[in-house]
């Protein structure tokens, strides 16, 4: 069956399934079944009069079910369910909360797969967190999700497949709470909700626990803070809050089950790629590396050793090697033009080299450079920082050299200060070696990690607002304490984000050669959450 078909039929199926409740085949007796002598072994034969009146088909227990309704089968065939006990790679971004089961309908055409059928499936721990049934792809080696409702009380889920044949078990995903508490907030006036998990466009419906009223809402904001409100699992407009209590409840428990849930600009849902949930972070950046700098642990690392253009990246050692020369931060400098000429020799076009637009003799101070530098990633001004130092241009960069070969970063060669030179190269392995120095400096790792910054140059009052590229530094709950982002045409993306985990240990993420701006902050995160996993 194409994937397209699979999609469409699990997708309806699934809205039959929220709008009814699970339904179970006639049971009857059936002398000819039997459980193995093994422990985890269980099979029945399924005859054509029993297919005829439908059965529910329960395994070790009851912990599995699979309800096989009038029609679902058009012939007999013996039923095999086996726990199975023998290693499997896990999915990286879940948790496994039940065994793994393996069923199979023998005769493999007594089942048409254009009809989707129940299950209902027993896991082992209660848990708030949001979950799903999966199967084993071997196609993609790969656990994909299917489409599952969960009954937290009764700690059991059920789901729809369309396969004679599956591996499958429950996971829950660690990142999302489905039950906790709600409060409400006056913002569009509707039923509208934001959520810190579920993305914008995703249908939600949040039930009151104690009293079973439900409302379905529309998430249009994130919020609240997970790191301020952990248990918090979603904001409601006071709109949608009022229809299942009184405003003046304040918070109230919830649950939450998804109606629709709002793809990614990557296609994935709740970072689930379409294919699956993968045993390793899939990402098509030319070179990776997570690295652990409290241990020097490297974590994951592709091709991490591959030396490939810079971009902006470079401006970290830049900005390293003029404080090495013990500048004022206080002292008042005058712009001069020619500053800017340097950047022109590596571009095409003078608007390719990203500037702080200054006139010649403008004044500011050392500080204002520093920040409109690493903030804004301002080619001018490291140019003007290079002039200013006390050092001629060639000693600056000569400089740089020295300071990344004394760190350890062997593969790592500057032609220039400003990363507009795709000559300017080195490896994710190097540069988180550098990322590492570099952000000892208090300074550098504070106007690195801003999102923004303003001032104004000082002969003209005039204002000046720079703003970080690196999106996810404001549109992230992750504790971002380091970042640069980087572009040429020959580097492609690239980005460095340090992040710290609540164990205070600080991972650096370091991508480099990606396609898309965009896709540079998808994979970088899905590295940053791989990386936090491992270590908190």
């Amino acid at each position: 069956m194409g994937k397209r078909n699979y999609k469409i039929i699990l997708a309806l199926s699934l809205s039959l399934m929220l709008l009814s409740g699970f339904v179970y085949a006639q049971e009857v007796i059936i002398p000819n079944s039997e459980i193995n002598g093994k422990n985890n072994e269980y099979h029945i034969n399924l005859d054509q009069m029993t297919i005829a009146k439908g059965y529910t088909v329960s395994a070790f227990a009851n912990a599995l079910k699979l309800s096989l309704v009038p029609g679902i089968l058009s012939e007999g065939t013996g039923v095999d369910v086996i726990a199975i006990d023998e290693a499997m790679d896990m999915p990286w971004q879940l948790d496994k909360i039940s065994p793994i089961y393996q069923f199979e309908f023998k005769n493999k055409n007594a089942y048409d797969n254009n009809r989707p059928f129940y299950i209902q499936f027993k896991y082992d721990k209660k848990s708030n967190n949001y979950k799903q049934v999966y199967f084993f792809d071997k196609n993609y080696n790969t656990w994909r999700p299917l489409p599952t409702k969960d009954f937290p009380d009764e700690l059991f889920v059920r789901s729809l497949i369309h396969l004679p044949y599956a591996r499958i078990a429950v996971f829950a995903n660690e990142d999302i709470l489905t039950i906790g508490q709600a409060s409400w907030y006056g913002y569009k006036r509707g039923n509208f909700a934001a959520s810190p998990d579920f993305p914008e466009g995703s249908k939600l419906r949040v039930y009151n626990i104690d009293n079973n009223k439900f409302i379905d809402v529309a998430i249009n904001d994130y919020g609240p803070d997970r790191n301020l409100h952990p248990g918090r699992v979603i904001d409601l407009d006071k709109v949608a809050f009022a229809k299942i209590s009184t405003l003046g409840s304040g918070i109230i428990n919830v649950k939450i089950e998804p109606l629709y849930i709002e793809p990614d600009i990557g296609g994935k849902i709740l970072h689930i790629a379409d294919t699956g949930a993968n045993i390793l972070p899939a990402i098509t950046a030319k070179s990776a590396i997570i690295y652990n700098e409290d241990n020097n642990e490297i974590i994951f690392s592709k091709n991490s050793t591959s030396t490939l253009p810079l971009a902006s990246l470079t401006k970290l050692v830049a900005v390293k090697v003029f404080f090495d020369t013990k500048p004022s931060l206080n002292r008042i400098v005058s712009y001069s033009v020619k500053d800017e000429e340097y950047n022109y020799n590596y571009v095409d076009y003078r608007w390719e080299a990203a500037i702080l637009h200054l006139n010649d003799g403008d004044t500011l101070t050392i500080e204002n450079l520093l920040y409109a530098s690493l903030v804004g990633s301002a080619n001018n001004t490291i140019e003007t920082l290079a002039r200013v130092s006390g050092l001629n241009r060639n000693e600056f960069i000569n400089k740089m050299n020295d300071l990344a070969a004394s760190w350890g970063a062997s593969s790592t060669k500057f032609m220039e200060p400003t990363g507009l030179s795709p000559e300017n190269v080195s490896s994710a392995m190097d540069y988180a070696i550098i990322t590492r120095e570099a952000l000892k400096h208090p300074l550098i790792a504070k106007a690195s990690a801003m999102a923004q910054y303003k001032f104004y140059t000082l002969n003209n009052n005039k204002p000046h607002t720079l703003k970080n590229t690196n999106k996810l530094l404001s549109a992230s709950h992750y504790n971002i304490t380091g970042s640069k982002t980087g572009y040429l045409h020959e580097a492609g993306y690239c980005l460095m984000t340090r992040v710290k985990a609540k164990n205070n240990q600080q991972i650096i993420v370091i991508t480099l050669g990606i396609e898309s701006r965009d896709q540079s902050f998808l994979e970088t995160e899905e590295l940053i959450r791989y990386g936090l996993k491992k270590i908190n």
